[in-house]
């Protein structure tokens, strides 16, 4: 399991033109399931995201997470996260978990993250999606859990 945190001013996500998951301050959160990966994953990374301390305090140090700050999570499931490019020039997805497999994992993350006290919206599991953000620092942090 891998994703990729950025911390935002805004993102959100938009389907059929339509939007369907948006933020103001917070992270956004890319997250890639693997072949193997487990709810004990999923809710250790959630923990870690609720945790990390990586938004500004008074004295611009990063020592607040998105729950001290008060932000929300805008989390989107991306297996191109799982690209294996070491062969050849097309990527290769076959450590991507099963769809049925990786949207039970990104429930269960996204649930696991509201049970941290944030607000969490989501895009569309398997559709095809356009996320805008405004990357505040930039701030992009990619936590991986082996199974």
């Amino acid at each position: 399991m891998r994703v990729v945190l950025q911390r935002v001013t805004s993102a959100k996500v938009v389907v059929d033109q339509n939007t369907v998951g948006q933020i103001r301050h917070g992270l956004l959160v890319l997250i890639g399931i693997a072949k193997g990966d487990t709810t004990a994953e999923a809710d250790w990374l959630a923990k870690k995201t609720s945790e990390l301390r990586i938004f500004e305090d008074d004295n611009a140090k990063m020592n607040l997470s998105v729950v001290d700050t008060g932000g929300a999570a805008l989390v989107v499931s991306q297996f191109t996260l799982l690209a294996n490019c070491q062969k050849g020039r097309r990527p290769a997805f076959t450590e991507a978990a099963a769809p049925e497999h990786a949207n039970q994992l990104y429930e269960h993350y996204a649930e696991a993250l509201r049970a941290q006290g944030i607000r969490v919206e989501q895009g569309t599991f398997g559709a095809d999606m356009q996320v805008s953000l405004t990357n505040d620092g930039p701030v992009t942090i990619v936590i991986d859990r082996e199974p």
